[in-house]
């Protein structure tokens, strides 16, 4: 007989109501707010991103709403919506209706930070475009929500932040569902799983049941012999932090381990929050020149490619930065409220002008033989300075360089509008001209066609021809002997 499928615990024991759900007291007051905005028909945002570390609640608290608020749950995870395709397939399809027994829907989308540009190509547009026509509500979550890709999701949803949980709240449902369960669990077994899980309390849950079930008991040599730490993917704010606190080497180079920004990305998450956690005037002039050493070695690689200098570049701009914080030690571990790099988020605005202005280099190294780069340095700033001048001149070579309206936008901001008129003006123009060119070469042709004789009379007229002139030579014979007879 096979033996009954076992329920998971972390099925098993997830919240029915938002109220029991673990702490995150602040996305609960948001979510209600939402929540209560669709059941009364005017919601806030018609989406909504739930943004926080693995095992903090995101999931549960989805579901939760669905259970308390008579909602029917479309889940989609990461897989189920990597092309367009597949999310007007599916979730537009439940988007746009109604249920039937229950009071609508909610389409979930799980992990949307795991999209890629290039790989999932118009996902994310369809998301927006999703979240534009829905009727129900839609809920997407994300570990990390600041990816520059991410902005327009970002815009156009309610951001609900899910913090992660301290290892007395671990402890405090372990115990729980320990009684519920009837396990004996030593406090030092509950406590080192706590420990381990570090603020996850789903992978905390699974590893009790992992132990509980496989052999009856939770003690402490149990649980040290078969836990293994886990490999985990911290928030770039939990990174900074752990950076900044470490005592030794190993810890501030485990810390970088644990993100997946590139070596520059977190470099550029440093820089921007240094001065933010360090106040004393020597420390930060340390932890400054550790940090430029490694953009010194950092750019040595970008132009070199020499990427073993890479662990010089991490050590000094974590454990160096972390070791140098001598003077106000204190400073270390002050809780500072940290921001997201201001030249990330420049790159990303400036992104679609910065493709503009290689897509009209391109456009003029292919006409003049330059290089793109000669291009943007030596001939785009005299265009700009025609474009503004000479707004005729500028619709003329926009026409001849056959330049689109964003690469005029660019090169000419305040003149923008009247450059495009008159390349519309001096396009509609070699328009007319060409069509009545062609309507010129039609009519020649008729003509030719009506006066132009055919083979058969060009062959007749020939011999008629021929013909005519035999006789006129036999003609012109006779007529001078009798000419000539008569003369004499």
């Amino acid at each position: 007989m096979v033996p009954p499928k076992r329920l998971p615990w972390v099925i098993k024991y997830r919240p029915k109501k938002i109220a029991d759900v673990v702490n995150q007291q602040e996305a609960k007051d948001l979510v209600t707010k939402w929540i209560r905005g669709w059941v009364q028909g005017k919601p806030i945002k018609k989406a909504a991103l739930f943004y926080g570390p693995p095992g903090s609640g995101k999931t549960s608290m989805v579901e939760a709403i669905a259970h308390e608020y008579s909602f029917e749950l479309v889940e989609m995870n990461a897989s189920d919506y990597r092309r367009a395709s597949d999310i007007e397939r599916i979730a537009k399809t439940a988007a746009l209706q109604r249920g039937l027994f229950v009071r609508g829907k909610i389409i979930l989308l799980d992990e949307v930070d795991g999209i890629s540009r290039v790989a999932d190509r118009g996902a994310l547009e369809a998301i927006l475009n999703l979240i534009k026509t829905t009727r129900n509500p839609i809920i997407m979550t994300a570990n990390n929500p600041w990816d520059p890709n991410l902005r327009p999701l970002r815009d156009a949803s309610l951001l609900v932040p899910f913090k992660r949980l301290s290892k007395g709240e671990v402890k405090t449902v372990l115990r729980r569902i320990c009684a519920l369960e009837r396990i004996v669990c030593d406090e030092d077994a509950i406590d080192y799983i706590a420990e381990k899980s570090e603020g996850d309390l789903r992978s905390a849950i699974n590893d009790l049941q992992a132990v509980a079930e496989g052999f009856g008991k939770v003690d402490l040599a149990t649980v040290k012999a078969l836990l293994r730490p886990r490999d985990r993917v911290h928030e770039p704010f939990e990174v900074l932090r752990q950076i900044f606190a470490s005592k030794y080497v190993w810890q501030a180079r485990l810390a970088a381990s644990q993100t997946d920004l590139s070596p520059d990305e977190l470099m550029q998450w440093i820089n921007e929050n240094l001065p933010r956690q360090v106040s004393d005037p020597e420390d930060l002039w340390r932890s400054y020149e550790a940090l430029a050493k490694a953009d010194v070695f950092m750019g040595r690689i970008v132009k070199s490619g020499s990427w073993d200098l890479l662990p010089y570049v991490i050590e000094l701009m974590t454990a160096g930065i972390a070791l140098a914080i001598r003077n106000d030690v204190r400073a270390k571990y002050r809780w500072v409220k940290y921001s997201f790099p201001q030249k990330i988020l420049m790159l990303a605005r400036t992104k679609e002008v910065r493709q503009i202005r290689d897509d009209l280099a391109a456009v003029i190294a292919r006409h003049l033989h330059i290089s793109k780069r000669v291009a943007k340095a030596d001939v785009i700033p005299y265009l700009r300075v025609i474009f503004e001048v000479n707004p005729k001149y500028a619709a003329s070579l926009s026409v001849g360089l056959n330049l689109s309206d964003s690469m005029i936008k660019y090169l000419s901001p305040s003149n923008a509008n009247l450059i495009i008129k008159l390349v519309k003006e001096i396009r509609d123009e070699i328009s007319r001209k060409a069509r009545e060119l062609r309507v010129k070469a039609i009519e020649v042709k008729e003509v030719e066609k009506h006066t132009t004789p055919t083979p058969s009379k060009v062959s007749e007229e020939k011999v008629k021809a021929k013909t005519t002139k035999k006789k006129r030579k036999k003609g012109e014979g006779k007529g001078a002997g009798l000419e000539a007879f008569f003369k004499k």
